[in-house]
């Protein structure tokens, strides 16, 4: 059991941070630059740094998963979530900074596939696992909720809001990946706890984002891109219901879906006082730093915020 919780963190580590010293020379050659916004005056001297570095994210994962996937299934679907919504961040990321097509997807097209790959893995999981929808309710000493047939459109809200929650959150250096590798580090308890069967991914993801923030943190040498922010969005929504604790989401994930409200709250109240704002700017990360606060302290309150809420989930449980 040690065995299979220190060497997926372990290799993952390895294999992410051997793996940045290649890529990111490589990247920079592709000239798969950031754009900052100009609002943010800061932030106009990371113009031009790597972007897409999820790719090392991904590997580390990959590969390691690889290794355990014979004795471990259950980190099929959760593999696939991941890699699946990778792979849309990554096609959006090469069309935005390598094609120079500003939007990358579109809407519509972006979408369209997150709820495709949502509906592969929701597929999958009733049919090939042996794990219920039905959700373990935080403090209630072991109850569950059953909500019949509408967990099922209620997976494809939780997946989506949560893939969405953290590409919102990655903004600033070393944020999204400090506030996941807590919560990854939270479900990797819990599954080890259970005896769930999928705490290689839930260790492998805490090794390659600690490989990855070696190359993240203030200031970032690269960063993750749609590539990664997706991919993590995928693993955390995917882990919680292999766990069957999508519920704990809001309480370990609450920055992401604080960042996602945010966001709707801004754009909301814009539109409908036709320019009024409710926060400096969003997602609200940014409203911090216009407000005085430098990127490592956001970064530094909302991970302890995270590792508190951590706790509570552990006492939910």
């Amino acid at each position: 059991m040690i065995y299979h919780v220190a060497a997926p963190v372990l290799i993952a580590f390895a294999i992410s941070a051997v793996s940045g010293p290649v890529v990111i020379p490589f990247l920079r050659r592709l000239k798969v630059g950031q754009t900052e916004r100009e609002e943010l005056k800061s932030h106009l001297k990371k113009t031009g740094t790597p972007t897409m570095g999820g790719l090392m994210i991904l590997a580390g994962v990959l590969v390691t998963s690889l290794f355990f996937v014979r004795d471990y299934p259950k980190i099929i679907p959760i593999l696939f979530l991941t890699v699946g919504f990778g792979v849309i961040g990554f096609l959006d990321d090469y069309l935005k900074v390598v094609l120079r097509r500003s939007d990358g997807l579109l809407a519509w097209q972006k979408m369209l596939l997150q709820i495709v790959v949502t509906g592969i893995f929701a597929f999958y999981m009733i049919r090939y696992t042996d794990v219920s929808l039905t959700m373990l309710i935080p403090f209630s000493h072991g109850k569950y909720l059953d909500l019949g047939w509408v967990a099922v459109p209620l997976l494809f809200f939780v997946v989506i809001g949560t893939v969405n929650g953290v590409n919102f959150t990655d903004g600033l250096d070393g944020l999204a990946s400090s506030v996941t590798v807590l919560v990854a580090t939270f479900f990797g308890v819990v599954a080890v706890g259970t005896k769930s069967g999928i705490e290689p991914i839930t260790c492998a993801v805490v090794g390659a984002l600690l490989g990855f923030l070696l190359f993240n943190v203030y200031p970032a040498k690269v960063f993750m891109g749609d590539t990664g922010s997706l991919a993590l969005g995928g693993f955390v929504a995917a882990a919680a219901y292999m766990l069957q604790m999508p519920l704990f989401i809001p309480v370990v994930g609450f920055i992401y879906m604080i960042e996602v409200i945010s966001v709707i709250m801004q754009v909301t109240y814009f539109k409908a006082t036709h320019g009024k704002r409710i926060f400096r700017m969003a997602p609200i990360h940014h409203h911090f730093e216009l407000g005085g606060w430098s990127e490592t302290r956001v970064v530094a309150v909302f991970s302890i915020i995270t590792a508190l809420l951590c706790l509570v989930g552990l006492m939910a449980l």
